[in-house]
C-alpha cells in the first residue's frame, strides 16, 4: 500500500537512513573463470586488439558507439581515453585459463545520490562470447554494485534493434522497462533505447542462480552447461542456496 503525506497524497516509501553511495573504484574483481582489472592500456591494450580481431568481420561494433577501428594503433588511442575515464569506468575481463584480456564493460552514468547505475561498453571478444567467463564477468559486476557499493538500480541499456543485447539482458535476470523512443544520435543514425534493470531486492534471487550456474557441477567434461541459467533461476527460486557458504574465486 503506498504511503500518504499530510495532503492525503500518495508517496513513495520513505528511505530515512539513504546517503549516497560510493563511485566504482579501480579495484579487482575474481571469480572462478575470469577476473575483472582496471582497464591498463599497457598491460591489455595488446591482448585485446588480438582478441577482437578473432572476429570475421566488424559486426560487433555497430551497436557500440566507438569503433572499429582501422588498425591497432586507433585502438589504443581509444583505450588510452576510455582508461582515465571515471564515468564510464571501464574494466578488462580476464580469462583465467588463457590467462589474457579478451574483452572490456563498464559502469557508467553513474548517479551516486540516487544508487543508480548502468553497465555498458560492453565488449566481448570471439573468445568470451558465449562462455562461462562472459557470465561470470556479468555477475561479478552485479555482486560489486550491489554488496559491495550498495546501489539500488543496475541498468542495461541498448539500441532496440540490437537483438543479441536485449536477449543478453533478459537471459541475466534484466527486467525490461520500456522504449525511450528517438533517445540518441550515434554513428550518423537514431537510436530508440531500450531500457531493463535489476532492483537490489531482486539481487539475492538472481544471485542464488547465477551461483547455481556457475557451480562446477553444472558443467560437462567438455566444458558446456548441463543447465541454463534460467533454469538454474527457477531451481533456486524453489530450494534457496545458502550463497554464504559459496565462494567463486580460488
Amino acid at each position: 500500500m503506498p504511503q500518504h503525506n499530510e495532503y492525503g497524497q500518495p508517496i513513495g516509501p520513505a528511505l530515512t537512513t539513504w546517503t549516497p553511495r560510493p563511485l566504482p573504484a579501480a579495484i579487482c574483481l575474481d571469480g572462478r573463470f575470469c577476473r575483472l582489472e582496471p582497464l591498463d592500456v599497457e598491460r591489455y591494450a595488446t591482448a585485446l586488439w588480438q582478441a577482437l580481431s578473432q572476429a570475421d568481420d566488424a559486426r560487433m561494433w555497430t551497436y557500440l558507439f566507438a569503433g572499429p577501428f582501422a588498425d591497432v594503433s586507433a585502438f589504443r588511442h581509444y583505450l588510452t581515453d576510455a582508461a582515465h575515464s571515471a564515468d564510464p569506468r571501464h574494466y578488462a575481463v580476464i580469462d583465467r585459463q588463457r590467462g589474457c584480456a579478451v574483452g572490456t564493460l563498464a559502469l557508467m552514468r553513474i548517479a551516486a545520490e540516487h544508487g543508480v547505475i548502468e553497465v555498458g561498453h560492453v565488449t566481448f571478444s570471439p573468445w568470451l562470447q558465449r562462455t562461462p567467463a562472459a557470465t561470470e564477468a556479468h555477475f561479478l559486476m552485479m555482486q560489486y554494485v550491489f554488496e559491495t557499493l550498495g546501489y539500488r538500480r543496475y541498468e542495461w541499456k541498448c539500441d532496440s534493434l540490437n537483438g543479441p543485447s536485449r536477449q543478453a539482458a533478459l537471459r541475466l535476470g534484466f527486467q525490461y522497462e520500456g522504449l525511450f523512443r528517438q533517445a540518441l544520435v550515434y554513428k550518423q543514425r537514431s537510436r530508440d533505447t531500450a531500457w531493463f534493470s535489476i532492483l537490489d531486492a531482486e539481487w539475492p534471487a538472481l544471485k542464488a542462480g547465477f551461483l547455481r550456474w556457475l557451480a562446477p557441477e553444472n558443467f560437462d567434461a567438455a566444458g558446456g552447461q548441463i543447465r541454463t541459467l534460467a533454469a538454474c533461476r527457477a531451481d533456486a527460486a524453489l530450494a534457496p542456496t545458502d550463497v554464504a557458504s559459496i565462494c567463486l574465486g580460488d
